[in-house]
């Protein structure tokens, strides 16, 4: 009972550091983004944690660990389970309360990494039936076929704490999104070529990331699934080394490509370097994780022009951070560490693949009926404009002068 108890204390104290990114990628998005659209996207942040949350109770929870299934699609009824939760001999890590609790931050997360892509030009409502669906459903029932013993378990697929469960789900459908709603306006030239539009508040990106970086001490941490000693000290650094390489890499290679010291390219090169060795965190040593921190870093400059040259408009950067670099940590995990070998590449590329059929099929059927239906791309006047103005009929900075006699 003592042990149950440490590790149950350790797993909410996870759950909470995983709610706490919550706060990190709000403060990323609208700092990278413009005034006029603040409140646009704190709106979009809180519903997707408040509505995911109740989503993932209902039926996403069941969806994701459905029990005996056949390996692809399973359902172990809706609501939560009293009588389970009651049985303290559930999990010798945790009850069953916290193992809810953290699936569930988890799942909210893939629909926020969608919310920055789609920044600044995407109707709320339609967002919001998005978000329903996707992490009402999809998610879910990606996540078993892995965390939840389906058949990517069973091929020997591994990610430990989700570089493609969470960040390529989520990447995936940020990249349909942003294909299917067009760039922002004045992002390219009649050329071609990117314009760069400049977020309002570098500031508050730079808190955003390192609140996203603590956050990870619970999102990688927490994965170990106990308060292990070994196992969660090893985890949490191997995660911040991969963190500080992928930004050191990303500010070295922008600075020799571009000349001038970019402080955005660093701070999405540290992001980089979380999702890249989130797949495999608890398998690497410190000079894994820094070579694997360290590509992620470099992917990150060079999948930034790449995806400006298809005219791909990503106000903050989510697909190359989340999709790319979410695709190298999972393939690293054959490539470095205790699972190295060519058995384990071929089984993470299945992986890859499987998540990306998944889900570019499931979000384009999506956001391609919702844009033949309600539309999902705002006015120009609105986006000119502000959604904040339009949507909310608010300023996030009300100037007070106005009222000044």
């Amino acid at each position: 009972m003592e042990l149950l108890t440490i590790n149950n204390v350790w797993m909410m104290i996870c759950t909470a550091l995983v709610f706490f990114m919550h706060l990190g990628f709000a403060f990323l998005e609208i700092g990278l983004t413009r005034q006029k659209n603040t409140l646009n996207i704190l709106f979009k942040n809180i519903f997707i944690i408040t509505v995911g949350l109740l989503l993932y109770c209902l039926v996403g929870f069941n969806l994701m660990y459905p029990g005996e299934f056949n390996g692809f699609l399973g359902f172990a009824g809706f609501g939560l389970d009293a009588v389970a939760a009651a049985d303290l001999a559930y999990n010798e890590g945790y009850t069953y309360w916290t193992d809810f609790l953290f699936q569930g931050m988890f799942a909210a997360t893939a629909a926020t990494i969608v919310s920055g892509a789609v920044a600044e030009r995407m109707k709320l409502v339609p967002f919001m039936i998005f978000v329903i669906i996707y992490v009402g459903v999809v998610y879910p029932i990606a996540g078993s076929w892995k965390w939840g013993g389906g058949f990517l378990d069973g091929l020997g697929f591994y990610d430990f704490a989700g570089s493609t469960l969470v960040h390529s789900v989520g990447g995936w459908a940020a990249l349909v999104a942003v294909w299917l709603l067009g760039a922002r306006i004045g992002k390219f030239g009649k050329d071609g070529k990117p314009q760069a539009i400049p977020g309002h508040n570098i500031p508050l990106a730079t808190a955003g990331v390192l609140i996203l970086w603590l956050g990870w001490f619970g999102f990688n941490g927490g994965s170990v699934l106990s308060a292990d000693p070994a196992l969660t000290s090893l985890t949490l650094v191997t995660t911040c080394l991969a963190a500080s390489a992928g930004g050191i890499v990303a500010f070295l290679v922008s600075t020799a490509m571009y000349k001038n010291f970019d402080l955005t390219m660093f701070l999405n090169g540290i992001l980089g370097g979380l999702v890249s060795i989130t797949a495999g965190a608890d398998q690497m040593s410190p000079t894994d994780a820094i070579l694997i921190g360290a590509i992620g870093g470099a992917i990150i400059v060079f999948a930034v022009a790449f995806i400006d040259r298809l005219r791909l408009d990503d106000p903050v950067g989510a697909i190359a951070v989340h999709l790319i670099c979410g695709i190298w940590g999972t393939l690293a995990v054959g490539l470095f560490g205790a699972l190295a070998g060519v058995d384990q590449f071929i089984s993470q590329l299945i992986g890859v693949g499987s998540y990306a059929v998944m889900c570019v099929g499931s979000s384009f059927i999506i956001f391609f009926i919702l844009k033949k239906t309600v539309g999902i791309r705002v006015s120009e006047k609105e986006e000119l404009e502000g959604l904040d103005s339009h949507e909310h009929g608010m300023d996030a900075y009300p100037d007070f002068r106005m009222n000044e006699q």
